[in-house]
């Protein structure tokens, strides 16, 4: 039997995206489910391409994910999601922010971006996705730096992960200061 989950995040510097995936990882040594992870990240240190491998179960032997095995793909920006596409699995889920994020190497290039197109895109690819309104969701948290918690809450609420929100803000509490705390558990349990 094949427990193994295998996720990539994907986002653009000073998004929280290592975060998020830290987060996961220690929810699954929490439960003693053997995790590993690799964080590649761009040149700049906001607005860089941030992506994370995070692999969870038995017989791992490399945080890399192969093309076409990603169970779930947690989306901070739409256009790196887009980049991300071709690890999704078949039948794979993708959780995705509809605020788009002009990243660094579009900016220099001076190339079009257009995050409606890859949201359309996305919609039509990908029969099991989730479009998170993050806008809308930190503006009735009341913080913007809350984008990576709302995510994360989206995802276990898909099914993929073997994670409950509880155990999430379990493994939060001793990873964040306190003061953040309330602000981010608002963030999790946002019913978007």
């Amino acid at each position: 039997m094949n427990n193994q989950k295998n996720i990539v995040l994907c986002g653009v510097g000073g998004q929280g995206t290592v975060l998020a995936s830290k987060l996961l990882s220690a929810a699954a040594m929490s439960k003693d489910i053997p995790v590993m992870s690799a964080e590649t990240i761009g040149m700049a240190q906001r607005g860089g391409s941030v992506f994370s491998h995070l692999r969870m179960g038995d017989n791992l032997y490399s945080p890399m994910i192969e093309t076409g095995t990603a169970d779930l793909i947690i989306g901070f920006e739409p256009g790196e999601t887009v980049r991300m596409l071709p690890y999704l699995k078949d039948h794979g889920h993708i959780v995705v922010s509809t605020r788009a994020v002009k990243p660094v190497t579009a900016t220099l290039s001076g190339s079009d971006y257009d995050a409606p197109q890859m949201l359309e895109y996305l919609k039509a690819a990908v029969p099991n996705l989730t479009l998170v309104n993050v806008d809308q969701a930190c503006a009735d948290i009341g913080s913007s730096k809350v984008l990576n918690m709302v995510l994360l809450g989206a995802a276990i609420r898909t099914g993929v992960l073997d994670f409950t929100i509880s155990e999430i803000e379990d493994v939060m509490k001793y990873t964040l200061p306190e003061k953040f705390h309330e602000m981010n558990l608002r963030a999790l349990n946002y019913n978007i």
